[in-house]
């Protein structure tokens, strides 16, 4: 992902963008959830996912309340100022893998979550607008808090050996 800055015009425009990031972080959690439960049922790292899925939907509602009042631009894919060419929590969910061990889906999400403080980091940073700038470092405060508690739960789940996605069946798709 690219980490390009991109200013925003001011609230509105920044509402906009954490309004979809948090969504788009939600479900992401959600999908990455529902992978483990499927298919490797480790029951403390789904846990989790659903847990940061509901901070996301819980960063979403603080958006919204925001943004009452505020004449939140409705924005199109192809406008919103990511630095790269999506949500920057919107995650890799190409690199998870049906047998994915705890350790693969926590770097995912770590990912996500670091790309999200970034990108609000980046704005508090360097933003030309002062609001901006103070809205962008409190969700960055919080984004930080997620990347902690994430890296805190990688310790405990070390990386596989490197045959760890070997399959002697492996799920046949019929055309």
């Amino acid at each position: 992902m690219s980490t390009a800055f991109k200013d925003m015009t001011g609230v509105p425009e920044f509402l906009a963008h954490a309004l979809q990031l948090e969504q788009e972080a939600a479900v992401r959690f959600d999908e990455l959830a529902d992978m483990l439960e499927v298919h490797n049922n480790h029951k403390g790292v789904v846990e989790l996912f659903r847990k940061m899925a509901h901070f996301s939907r819980l960063h979403l509602a603080e958006a919204k309340e925001r943004a009452v009042g505020v004449d939140v631009p409705a924005m199109k894919p192809w406008e919103f100022k990511w630095p790269g060419d999506e949500a920057p929590e919107s995650g890799e969910i190409t690199d998870a893998h049906y047998l994915m061990t705890p350790h693969h889906a926590l770097k995912l999400a770590l990912a996500s979550e670091t790309q999200g403080f970034d990108f609000y980091r980046g704005l508090a940073d360097n933003s030309a607008d002062q609001d901006v700038r103070a809205m962008a470092r409190e969700f960055a405060d919080e984004e930080a808090e997620h990347v902690a508690t994430l890296k805190e739960w990688l310790d405990r789940y070390p990386e596989p050996d490197s045959a760890w996605d070997e399959d002697m069946d492996p799920p046949v798709s019929v055309d």
